[in-house]
C-alpha cells in the first residue's frame, strides 16, 4: 500500500520505516528542510536502537524515501498518517492542536480517491472530528475517512513495540455508507503482517481511541507515582522498596511493570498527556482527581531530589562538585523532554554546587537546556574531583561501573544512586556513603 507520513520525528519516522519494512511504499515528509537533507544523507535526527539500518535498508530497498513537498505523496496515497507534535500549550496545559489542524488542510486539498486520514499524533477527545470537518469545509466532495491510531511506543524499545505489539487500536466512526467498512479494511491490510499467530487489531469508535491512549499513559503515570510515594514510606518505616514493588508485581492483577521507584516520570509522553487529559477532563465536567494529584505529586518529586544529595552529604552542596551520571529521561534514547535531571542540576546549581554531567546520548540536546552544567566526555571524566555522584539515569554503562576507580577519582565517595543499580551491601562493603530509593 502508499503510505504518505506527516512529520518525521519520533513518530513518524520509526512508525514510517517498519511500515516499509512490512513491504509498503512509504514517503515521510517534513517542513523542516535541514531535517529532510539529513534524512537524505542517511542520517537520523534521533537515536533509537536498530533506527539507522531499517531506514537505510528500506532506502536502499526503494520502499522509504523523504521530502519536504509531500504534495505527490499525499495525492497517490491509500492512507495519510498525521504523525506530528502535540505539545502542552502554553498557559493552560491543553494539547496543542495546530500543527494537526495545519496537516489537515494540506491533505484536504490533495484528496483525490478514497483515502482513509489516520490520526498518530497523540490527541484529545474529539480531535477527529475537527479533522474531519476541517477536510469538509475545505473539500466537500473529498471522499475519505478519518480514524485514529494512536502509538505505544517506548522510546528504546520502539521498533519491537511497532513490529511485536500488544495491540494496534483503530477508531473508526460509523457513517452510515459504506467508508467506515473501507478504512477498516484500508487499516487491516496496513497491519497484516502482524496477523500471523493473531491479529492485535482492536477496533473501536473515534473518540474511545482516542481516550485509549490518554488513559494508558495516565494509569502507567499513576502506577509510578504510587511506587515513589511507597519508596518515601519504606524510607521513614526501615524497610525496602524493590521487595515490595517485587511483593506486589507478582499478583497478576497488578503486575511488575512500572514498579520501579526513581526521581519521577519524565519523557515525551507521560508530563504533557496527564495535564492534557486532567485538561479535558475539566472542559467536560469530568475531573480526574487522582490524575491531578499524580501531575502535583510528580512535579515536586523532581524537585526535591537535589534535597537528597545534601540530605547523603550531611552538609550544604555550596562549593562541592556534583557529578550526575546520565541525563536522559530514560536510557536507549536522547530524548531530554521533562527529564528529571531538568529539575536536579539547577536546583544544584541554585544552592552552589558546581555540577559536571555525562550521558551517552544527550548530551547535545542536554548542554542546550541546562546553562552552566560542564559537559564530560565519559563518566570517569563526570566523576573526577565530584564530592558526590548521582546516578539519574540508569544506562547499562553506569551498571558496571570500575568502583574503585570512581572512588580513587573523587574528593569523597558519596554515591547517590536515584534508580537503585546498586546494592547499597556492596556499596558499604567499598566504602562509600551511599543512598539509593525507597531503602530504610
Amino acid at each position: 500500500m502508499r503510505v504518505a507520513m506527516i512529520g518525521s520525528g519520533y513518530v513518524g519516522l520509526v512508525s514510517g520505516a517498519c511500515f516499509a519494512d512490512f513491504g509498503h511504499t512509504v514517503v515521510c515528509i517534513d517542513k523542516d528542510p535541514s531535517k529532510i537533507e539529513r534524512l537524505n544523507r542517511g542520517e537520523i535526527p534521533i537515536f533509537e536502537p536498530g533506527l539507522d539500518d531499517l531506514v537505510q535498508t528500506n532506502v536502499r530497498d526503494g520502499r522509504l524515501s523523504f521530502t519536504q513537498d509531500g504534495a505527490e505523496a499525499i495525492r497517490t496515497a491509500d492512507a495519510v498518517f498525521i504523525a506530528v507534535g502535540t505539545p502542552s500549550r502554553r498557559g493552560d496545559g491543553h494539547a496543542d492542536l495546530s500543527y494537526v489542524h495545519a496537516a489537515a488542510e494540506e491533505i484536504a486539498g490533495l484528496i483525490q480517491d478514497f483515502t482513509v486520514v489516520v490520526t498518530k499524533s497523540t490527541v484529545p477527545v474529539g480531535t477527529g472530528d475537527e479533522v474531519e470537518a476541517i477536510i469538509r469545509r475545505v473539500n466537500p466532495g473529498a471522499d475519505f475517512a478519518v480514524v485514529s491510531n494512536p502509538e505505544f511506543l517506548r522510546e528504546g524499545a520502539a521498533i519491537g513495540d511497532f513490529k511485536r505489539p500488544d495491540r494496534v487500536v483503530v477508531g473508526v466512526n460509523e457513517t452510515g455508507d459504506d467508508t467506515a467498512e473501507r478504512a477498516r479494511i484500508v487499516m487491516s491490510e496496513l497491519y497484516r503482517p502482524l496477523n500471523l499467530n493473531e491479529s492485535p487489531l482492536l477496533f473501536t469508535s473515534r473518540r474511545t481511541s482516542e481516550l485509549i491512549k490518554y488513559a494508558a499513559n495516565a494509569f502507567l503515570a499513576m502506577k509510578i507515582t504510587f511506587i515513589n510515594e511507597m519508596a518515601d514510606l519504606c524510607e521513614a518505616v526501615g524497610a525496602d522498596v524493590q521487595q515490595v514493588a517485587r511483593g506486589i508485581g507478582l499478583d497478576k492483577r497488578i503486575g511488575a511493570k512500572f514498579l520501579h521507584a526513581g526521581p519521577g516520570y519524565g519523557g515525551s509522553c507521560f508530563p504533557k498527556d496527564t495535564i492534557a487529559l486532567v485538561r479535558t477532563a475539566q472542559q467536560y465536567g469530568a475531573p480526574t482527581r487522582l490524575i491531578e494529584t499524580t501531575v502535583e505529586v510528580n512535579d515536586a518529586r523532581k524537585q526535591a531530589m537535589a534535597g537528597r544529595v545534601e540530605k547523603t552529604l550531611g552538609t550544604s552542596v555550596k562549593g562541592k562538585t556534583v557529578a550526575l551520571l546520565g541525563l536522559t529521561f530514560k536510557p536507549n534514547t536522547d530524548d531530554m523532554r521533562d527529564a528529571p535531571s531538568l529539575d536536579i542540576a539547577p536546583a544544584l546549581i541554585a544552592a552552589g554546587a558546581r555540577v559536571q554531567a555525562f550521558d551517552p546520548e544527550g548530551m547535545h540536546e542536554a548542554a542546550r537546556l541546562l546553562e552552566g552544567v560542564e559537559m564530560k566526555d565519559s563518566a570517569y571524566d563526570a566523576v573526577e574531583g565530584a564530592d558526590a555522584v548521582v546516578i539519574v539515569t540508569e544506562w547499562d554503562r553506569f551498571r558496571a561501573l570500575d568502583l574503585d576507580r570512581v572512588k580513587l577519582l573523587m574528593n569523597q565517595p558519596v554515591l547517590v544512586d536515584l534508580r537503585n543499580i546498586y546494592r547499597p551491601e556492596d556499596m558499604q562493603r567499598r566504602g562509600f556513603k551511599y543512598s539509593g530509593i525507597g531503602r530504610g
